[in-house]
């Protein structure tokens, strides 16, 4: 089976740095992937690849074996990738269901039907499950901008799911959130995992919000792949304990 995502050689380079070295990996059908790395390491300016927002200097990018390598951002979400960004990506005047529409838009239809299908794009029921599946029933008709931080983490990951995505990236999802709120975001995305076969790639530093959920673990150091393994493994590893876990 082709994986879902196969990075080969990824360099990304500004100028005289080097922000990603060779990186090289996939992600594999129904798979939680965790990437791990001090500051700096070249995290985000990866996804980023990925993603469209940075065009590699060199390597090569595919999705479901199709070469996707510096295609836009648009391109990719209508390829049924989607994101999640450190900074939280709501409307906070928006209502909560409104919110996943509007993310559910993003993946659907042309702008000949938005214009003249339903104003919900016939989204609204997709919108309640989602909602109801995240635990946000009880605010769905309030302004995303009145949830508490950790609500509007729930609803900006619920929106990154919205349209069934292939593929999903989650950039930090747990910074700030406090501990009760955490619990309940880890248990959703296993859910999401277990029973929808949702596949995600998640970077974070907290350590054992990946190790708890992710079952591999790709540590970057300095732009490159310094190892992969499963959390037992990336745990108890010397190299791994010196670079990253002992700062």
């Amino acid at each position: 089976m082709k994986p879902v995502l196969q990075v080969t050689g990824l360099r990304k380079s500004f100028g005289g740095v080097v922000a990603v070295d060779g990186v090289s990996f996939e992600v594999h059908e129904g798979e939680i992937l965790g990437i791990i790395g001090p500051n700096g390491c070249g995290k985000s300016t990866l996804f980023n690849c990925i993603l469209g927002q940075l065009v590699p200097s060199a390597g090569d990018i595919r999705l479901d074996g199709v070469d996707v390598t510096g295609s836009t951002p648009e391109a990719m979400n209508r390829r049924g990738v989607s994101r999640t960004f450190q900074l939280l990506q709501v409307f906070p005047e928006l209502s909560v269901r409104e919110n996943l529409i509007l993310a559910g838009q993003e993946h659907r239809g042309t702008m000949l039907a938005r214009l003249f299908g339903p104003g919900d794009a016939g989204l609204t029921a997709e919108a309640d499950r989602m909602i109801g599946f995240f635990r946000l029933s009880h605010l769905a008709d309030a302004k995303a901008g009145s949830l508490s931080y950790g609500q509007q983490k729930l609803l900006d990951a619920a929106m990154a799911f919205m349209a069934g995505p292939r593929l999903v990236l989650l950039d930090e999802p747990a910074g700030g959130v406090n501990l009760t709120m955490l619990a309940d975001l880890k248990e959703r995305l296993r859910a999401m995992n277990a029973e929808r076969g949702a596949t995600f790639v998640v970077i974070e530093h907290n350590m054992d919000f990946v190790m708890s959920l992710c079952s591999r673990v790709i540590v970057m150091v300095e732009g490159k792949v310094l190892m992969t393994g499963t959390p037992a493994q990336v745990r108890s590893d010397p190299a791994v304990l010196e670079a990253y876990l002992g700062n």
